[in-house]
């Protein structure tokens, strides 16, 4: 570890003692969080507000970011979510047509701290190694001795047992209307949901009544629901204990269900499965997923730290009836998909609405709509 920081201008700390020193990028302050890595070329400014990503520290693996600024179009919420941010060679000025503001202009506008110009693939390569832990990102005032910013990082809370859906979950329920004529209406409990979720749907006809995370079956049941969605969303599905059981009551209906990154933990709970905290989890658009029905692989979008326990192809009893491992990741075998057999309810890890892409999986919203209308009938 370095003797001072004195003399720089940002610095980066591992809770295990590692140092990255480099230049201020946004705001100026301290940050603290579990540090990540993302794979994605670009999509920068979808991951940057992905509620998933809350309390957690982004590294981008990819050298140059910022070119294309930032516009008011491709935002997936509200604000900018992570906690900090890790870039390598920012761009000195934004080049798109799109583009209406820089990148390092909206980090400073919504007080997140960065940093420039570090080693990102030694960082990349030490979280590799040794699993995404905690860090912290400091600048300006918030510089100190070495020794007391690592005390504050290792006094941080971990990414392990963290409740965040509430924190990021609206607060008042929002409506998002069909394109067209309404064919369906589907309630999503907020857990995290990003923008093109309720676009997605809307496209295929379905009116969506986005609750808040604290939704009860007796509320979804009197918008008369057609179906049930459950969205991505940040920290530890162990923690999930209400979404749990009030995904066990709407299977218990059945009402079609469909659920997505931490949905799809969710439904795995409800159907008898444990998680556990992977080692530095899957995050960016490039991640291949093999459905073994379908005998097809997928290209990507995720942001998971954590999995659901299994194995690839794993057929297992519930209360509901058989229920399946349904998709999984040849990389490294991890759970990529659960569904229930005897009641309409299916759910992967990914992100099928993926807005920066990829798009191959996007017919999964199409199986959606396919449950609803055979129940109908």
């Amino acid at each position: 570890m370095n003797p001072t920081v004195s003399h720089i201008g940002a610095v980066l700390v591992l809770e295990d003692g590692r140092m990255f020193t480099g230049a201020p990028y946004g705001a100026r302050g301290a940050a603290l969080g579990e540090a990540v890595f993302a794979t994605g070329m670009t999509g920068y400014q979808e991951t940057l507000t992905d509620p998933s990503y809350h309390r957690q520290i982004v590294v981008q693996t990819a050298p140059h970011i910022g070119n294309t600024g930032w516009n008011s179009h491709d935002s997936e919420s509200d604000r900018i979510w992570v906690a900090g941010y890790a870039v390598r060679d920012p761009a000195r000025a934004p080049s798109n047509w799109r583009s209406e503001t820089s990148l390092e202009h909206q980090l400073e506008t919504q007080g997140v701290v960065g940093i420039a110009g570090i080693d990102t693939r030694a960082l990349v390569r030490h979280l590799r190694e040794r699993g995404a832990m905690r860090a912290g990102v400091f600048s300006g005032d918030a510089l100190a001795p070495p020794e007391a910013l690592l005390d504050r990082v290792q006094r941080s809370p971990p990414m392990l047992g963290a409740n965040l859906t509430g924190e990021v979950s609206t607060r008042r329920r929002y409506v998002v209307p069909a394109l067209g004529e309404r064919r369906f209406t589907v309630a999503a409990p907020d857990l995290g949901i990003k923008s093109n979720t309720p676009r997605m749907l809307a496209a295929r006809g379905i009116e969506t009544h986005v609750l808040p995370s604290t939704a009860t079956l007796e509320e979804i049941l009197e918008l008369g629901a057609d179906g049930v969605f459950l969205s991505n969303g940040p920290g530890d599905p162990a923690t999930a204990e209400a979404v749990v059981e009030l995904t066990k009551r709407v299977l218990e209906r059945p009402l079609p269900l469909f659920g997505i990154c931490f949905g799809n933990q969710v439904l795995g709970r409800a159907l008898g499965l444990g998680t556990y905290k992977m080692r530095y989890g899957h995050r960016g658009i490039n991640i291949p997923v093999f459905d073994h029905r379908a005998g097809t692989v997928a290209i990507t979008a995720q942001n998971h730290g954590f999995a659901l326990e299994g194995e690839p192809g794993q057929r297992f009893d519930t209360p509901l009836g058989p229920a399946e491992v349904s998709h999984s990741c040849p990389n490294d075998g991890c759970v990529e998909g659960v569904r229930a057999m005897a009641v309409p309810a299916f759910s992967v890890q990914y992100h099928p609405e993926a807005a920066a892409g990829p798009h191959d999986a996007a017919g999964l919203f199409d199986q959606f709509v396919e449950l609803m209308r055979v129940r109908g009938r």
